[in-house]
């Protein structure tokens, strides 16, 4: 009755059903049995922000409404981080930093995966650098590299408005 009132705090975030979907998606056990991903809170990060990055990417294709789309995504993950470090006990004078140097890392992950995508490095090296800080096995480096090729395949594959549905 009073949404017209508190609309920002009631409706839906333009970004939230596609970062859900990712969200979603960089929860799934293979990324840290098969891909020995370690599962830790830099673990998980490193697997959403590189499906985040490859998904940015994506859009990117979709000229204005795709990047219209990508700043909506980019928000929601900003949100969505402040508010799980704020829930980590994480206080202001150090928070806005923090979710800078996420941004950061998102920032470069994405220019990685830009050109992963145009060919211009080595898919697998990309994946190397986005989700990894050691050196990984060479079976869970291999299993990684497919199941975002397998990811990259799907996000070319799906219309702008069902990758903003979280369709994909």
């Amino acid at each position: 009755m009073l949404d017209f009132l508190f609309r920002r705090l009631t409706a839906e975030w333009p970004g939230a059903p596609l970062f859900d979907a990712i969200s979603d998606r960089a929860r799934r056990p293979h990324w840290y049995v098969e891909g020995k991903i370690p599962d830790t809170l830099d673990g998980r990060f490193a697997v959403l922000a590189t499906i985040l990055a490859l998904t940015i990417v994506r859009l990117e294709r979709d000229g204005e409404a795709g990047n219209t789309a990508s700043v909506a995504l980019t928000e929601r993950f900003i949100e969505v981080m402040e508010s799980e470090h704020r829930e980590l006990g994480m206080g202001d004078p150090t928070l806005g930093k923090t979710v800078r140097r996420l941004i950061g890392s998102l920032a470069r992950r994405t220019g990685l995966w830009r050109s992963a995508a145009e060919s211009e490095s080595d898919w697998v090296a990309t994946v190397r650098e986005s989700l990894y800080k050691d050196t990984p096995t060479p079976d869970a480096l291999n299993h990684c590299a497919t199941e975002l090729r397998r990811m990259w395949n799907l996000l070319e594959r799906a219309s702008l408005d069902d990758l903003k549905q979280g369709k994909f």
